[in-house]
């Protein structure tokens, strides 16, 4: 089998976390990086890898088609509403790290076979990616009225795209929750915390169930933690579900692996992670 080629759109922290993990993947190798200026941060890093540079943003796929079969779009949701139907255009298969809400949603631990049929998934947000299968795990085996999750995440791991995205995640998260969990309502909250040394990612669920089996919550939830596990290896369960005044309390942490990005910035690590899957099983389903 041969190895799936990926252009990465978009030089920023994501885009160069992306580019040190597909180095790791027996399965991937990145034939463009591309953005629109050669002397970014980003460029210069992705200079010490074999891995062709480009400024011409999308053009630089428009122009060399055959450079890759996926493309990973790490720009922003406003960028992205341009190049979707450009690339849905070219046939790739594109994954998208905004909250442009263009392709559909997936969740790798959740609908990844489905979501390799279409030619755009969107990974939601980073705390959809955290929470959303806890949520899930426990609808499965529940009937839920409410899902309430609060990511808390790093001041310093929060760049502009996150700032200027705040609503779009709330939002986006929110009715990632009601997409795959059927709850009557949901609620989702990010929080960015200035502490120094900085934290990692932590992400509370709250969720109110209607006549709760605790042991089979427990058990689907133990489930999702350890298919989560097999592609974000700093996923952790630090507070199983428990019942608590009516509700019930869920807590994860998330470790980055530290690749481009510290270990504290588990909020993108996750994300690019379920990049990474999905490109994975692409590659093994399709080449």
């Amino acid at each position: 089998m041969r190895k799936a080629r990926i252009a990465i759109i978009g030089t920023g922290n994501i885009g160069s976390d992306l580019l040190v993990k597909i180095q790791r993947s027996p399965y991937l190798e990145c034939t463009k990086f591309i953005g629109r200026n050669l002397n970014s941060k980003g460029m210069l890093f992705a200079r010490n890898f074999n891995v062709e540079l480009s400024d011409k943003s999308i053009d630089a796929i428009v122009e060399d088609p055959d450079c890759c079969d996926i493309v990973i779009d790490a720009t922003s949701a406003a960028v992205h509403r341009i190049n979707a139907p450009i690339l849905k255009k070219l046939g790739k298969f594109t994954i998208d790290m905004t909250p442009s809400q263009i392709g559909e949603m997936c969740i790798p631990a959740i609908n990844a076979k489905e979501a390799l049929a279409l030619d755009n998934i969107n990974l939601v947000t980073c705390g959809g990616q955290a929470v959303v299968p806890i949520a899930y795990a426990i609808s499965r085996v529940s009937k839920v009225m409410y899902h309430e999750m609060v990511s808390v995440i790093a001041s310093k791991s929060a760049g502009p795209g996150t700032r200027d995205n705040i609503d779009e995640f709330t939002q986006t998260t929110k009715k990632a929750l009601l997409k795959f969990t059927n709850a009557a309502d949901a609620k989702a909250i990010i929080t960015l915390n200035p502490a120094d040394p900085p934290i990692k990612m932590h992400n509370t669920l709250y969720s109110i169930v209607e006549n709760p089996d605790m042991d089979a919550i427990r058990n689907s939830v133990k489930q999702m933690v350890e298919e989560i596990r097999h592609y974000v290896d700093g996923y952790k369960l630090t507070v199983e579900p428990m019942l608590e005044h009516g509700r019930i309390v869920t807590m994860v942490t998330v470790e980055g692996h530290g690749d481009y990005l510290p270990p504290y910035s588990g909020n993108l690590d996750i994300i690019n992670c379920a990049a990474i899957s999905m490109a994975e099983r692409f590659a093994e389903a399709k080449l």
